[in-house]
């Protein structure tokens, strides 16, 4: 074992061809106390060390191997996690951490957590009634947070890689089929929302792009739209931030149809400002309320669901109405790589997942070429 001066830590290698080193800390809550941090290297245990050294010396506290995994989480998300991700991100991690991990493994020494330890953790979630797409996104948050505790050498192994995530079955994407499309359209005419209907079939545009878009992301003479913003919902706060990926900040051509249902909502806009009067609320927003605010996501979806059952169609979910884009778009022959590009996907692998079923016509008529060109 190779040692350091007193109160200078010790590095050593382990069996297991890992490196660790120990730091003292003195005593704490009437107990010696000492931290290891674990590394794959002995250079990387030597920064861990030395930073611990530091705060020590600058007389900042060095968290002890009594750590749990409920504080580690705590300072994770504040540290790690919030300076890195969109406000929506961070309001669903912190939720699942303050209503599941932290409950469940909370209590727990985070050097003591073991594969079993979230395993049984998993099986409870599973066990509880949640769908197996939400644990299996407790798992993923969890996995996360312990791959930064093994970077900052907190931990010697991530236990949360050694547990199997549960399975999920993909969700059937159910589009409107052409004659759903087109009765869709004729049902929205005159629908103080008809243009905002519109750009989702025709262009796929999701719900808090359309709701973020302003007139200024509009060149209606060049037939044109760019999505530069999305508005989100934050603890009941709406909030304008940056397209979720570089791919989702896109210029996009836009239809004859919706150009046309773009113009005719300008001016009834004007008609809406005018009759609200010092009610408007001024901004650039191309869809609001009837006095210029933001529009709620949950009244936009409780609207769109009450004109599908006033006339008869099937209950889609919003986002239906970007996949039924999609769907024409391939009906027509449009390539994936240009439909990811339409859609902002930030790989083709995306698309190609989501889509594989509606372009089987594709392939069928692929195969029939084939089939020409070897048999004349």
């Amino acid at each position: 074992m190779a040692r350091r001066g007193n109160h200078q830590g010790s590095i050593y290698k382990r069996a297991d061809g890992r490196w660790a080193g120990t730091i003292e800390l003195g005593w704490q809550d009437g107990k010696r106390s000492r931290k290891t941090f674990y590394a794959g290297t002995r250079q990387e245990v030597r920064e861990h060390l030395n930073r611990a050294i530091e705060k020590q010396q600058n007389g900042l506290p060095v968290q002890s191997g009594r750590l749990t995994v409920a504080q580690f989480l705590e300072c994770w998300l504040v540290e790690s996690v919030k300076p890195k991700v969109r406000p929506r991100t961070f309001q669903s991690y912190d939720e699942l951490v303050r209503l599941h991990l932290a409950p469940g493994l909370g209590r727990t020494r985070l050097n003591d957590l073991t594969p079993r330890d979230v395993q049984r953790f998993i099986n409870g979630k599973l066990n509880s009634g949640l769908s197996p797409r939400r644990v299996q996104y407790i798992h993923a948050v969890l996995r996360r947070a312990l791959g930064r505790a093994e970077e900052w050498g907190e931990v010697e192994r991530n236990v949360a890689k050694l547990v199997d995530a549960p399975s999920v079955i993909q969700r059937e994407i159910r589009p409107f089929n052409l004659d759903h499309a087109r009765a869709f359209i004729q049902a929205i005419k005159g629908d103080r929302l008809e243009s905002l209907y519109t750009l989702g079939l025709t262009v796929g545009l999701r719900q808090a792009e359309l709701l973020g878009l302003s007139w200024s992301d509009i060149n209606l003479p060049e037939g044109q739209i760019t999505i530069r913003t999305t508005l989100q919902f934050i603890e009941g706060e709406c909030r304008f931030v940056e397209p979720k990926s570089a791919r989702s900040r896109r210029t996009l051509a836009l239809p004859e149809i919706a150009i046309d249902a773009l113009k005719m909502h300008k001016g009834q806009q004007l008609a809406a400002k005018l009759k609200a009067g010092e009610r408007w609320h001024a901004s650039d927003l191309v869809f609001t309320s009837r006095y210029g605010t933001p529009i709620n996501r949950h009244n936009l979806t409780r609207d769109y669901k009450s004109l599908l059952k006033r006339v008869g169609l099937p209950p889609l979910r919003f986002h239906d109405l970007r996949h039924t884009a999609a769907s024409l778009f391939l009906a027509q022959n449009v390539q994936p790589r240009d439909l990811m590009e339409i859609l902002g996907h930030s790989q083709i692998s995306l698309t190609m997942n989501t889509y594989s079923h509606v372009m089987y016509p594709a392939m069928q008529e692929a195969a029939r070429r084939m089939d020409s060109i070897l048999t004349g």
